[in-house]
């Protein structure tokens, strides 16, 4: 699933492509998780901001309140421009803009998500509406990340991923920085040292992901449809069975609350 590096990356490459532009058309697959698509026709867009995973287009009406176009890629989506509404089995939302181009919303496994709100209202999309600090908030500091992190007693990536404790993290990054702040996946309580450590290494491996336009393992692809190279960097995801970058012990992978964890058992000794 795009995590806040492949979002962040979508999200500027389509902002200066969306802004200014107006929503004349539009489309969507009937499925209700696509199906308010249609209600961005007539707004201009505003602005391309995102918030966790979740990419949030501003829209202006020409007269009444101010709306939010929201998308959730979900595991395969992607959205792309076209000069013609061309037919494709795994179109999921189209949206005309005045000029003649298309901007297309493509997910082959329809986990995706599509909203229109009023501007700020995300009561309808529980998992947005609770999300936790953005990683790169300077308000968020090594106390304040402690404590998100004791109101759980949930194994410390389950409750990463829930998005609670901090927005935008997925399997790939919480893997990555556990592992840079040789923190267990299991691990139910993390001091303050730790949690520092935790906090510096979720923002060095979402910082380095960015630099190189996300990572693509399989599915995901910027608005342009390259790929992002940061899979060539990872030291600890996906690589069970590998040396440890860092000790030489062998990774191993398990699951842990229904996610798979890969983790080094000597750099991250539960």
């Amino acid at each position: 699933m795009p995590e806040l590096p492949e979002v962040e990356t979508v999200r500027a490459q389509l902002e200066p492509l969306l802004v200014g532009a107006r929503i004349i058309d539009g489309d969507s697959h009937p499925s209700a998780k696509f199906s308010q698509a249609p209600e961005a026709v007539g707004h201009s867009v505003e602005a391309v901001r995102r918030r966790g995973k979740y990419l949030l287009i501003d829209l202006l009406p020409e007269q009444g309140s101010r709306r939010e176009l929201i998308v959730h890629l979900g595991m395969t989506g992607g959205l792309h421009m076209a000069s013609s509404p061309i037919d494709d089995p795994y179109r999921r939302a189209r949206w005309g803009l005045d000029d003649g181009r298309h901007l297309v919303f493509r997910d082959v496994r329809r986990f995706g998500r599509i909203a229109v709100v009023a501007s700020g209202d995300h009561r309808s999309l529980p998992t947005l509406h609770e999300l936790g600090p953005e990683p790169f908030d300077p308000r968020l500091d090594a106390a304040a990340f402690h404590a998100l992190l004791a109101r759980s007693s949930r194994r410390i990536k389950t409750h990463l991923l829930s998005q609670r404790p901090i927005a935008g993290v997925g399997n790939i990054y919480a893997d990555e920085a556990l592992w840079r702040s040789r923190i267990h996946p299991g691990a139910r309580r993390v001091g303050l040292e730790r949690s520092d450590r935790l906090l510096d290494a979720l923002r060095a491996v979402l910082a380095e992901a960015l630099e190189h336009n996300g990572t693509t393992l399989r599915d995901f692809r910027t608005v342009d449809g390259t790929k992002g190279s940061n899979q060539h960097r990872l030291d600890c995801y996906g690589r069970s069975g590998l040396p440890c970058g860092r000790c030489g012990s062998m990774l191993t992978s398990r699951v842990l609350d229904q996610r798979t964890s890969t983790y080094c058992p000597t750099c991250q000794a539960h």
